[in-house]
């Protein structure tokens, strides 16, 4: 079943489907920065179902805290980053989990995994049962 999402002013629209290899909070400093935020919450979707069915992205891609690069596909008109996506992470897209529209995708998405726990913010706590990463690469 296909799963849709977007940016916040609606200019990008796209597409998922299937189930995502993995969920994961990234703990990052890209993440952070990227959300404004402690960490991300992600999906990682298999790429060949996923489509943009809307619109097109600005890319800014750097190098990662891993060492790879990484792009973010984002909202040229209100800044919503949708997805990443890079060579860690091969044939798959990093979905922002709070871009899709279904109401209860923060709360299907409960992580497998935190990655870069090493730069976890001392007051996040560790999901239980969630692998614990220090760093990708």
């Amino acid at each position: 079943m296909a799963q849709q999402g977007g940016c916040m002013c609606g200019n990008v629209r796209y597409s998922v489907e299937g189930e995502p290899a993995m969920k994961a909070l990234c703990h990052c400093t890209d993440c952070r920065k990227i959300t404004g935020s402690t960490y991300s919450t992600n999906a990682l979707f298999p790429e060949e179902g996923f489509k943009v069915l809307q619109g097109t992205t600005k890319q800014h891609s750097k190098v990662a805290d891993g060492g790879n690069t990484i792009t973010s596909h984002f909202c040229g008109d209100c800044g919503s980053t949708m997805w990443r996506e890079g060579p860690t992470f091969k044939g798959l897209k990093v979905i922002k989990v709070g871009t899709l529209d279904d109401p209860d995708a923060l709360t299907k998405a409960k992580p497998d995994a935190e990655l870069f726990t090493s730069t976890r913010v001392e007051w996040v706590s560790e999901v239980p049962n969630a692998k614990q990463l220090l760093a990708m690469s």
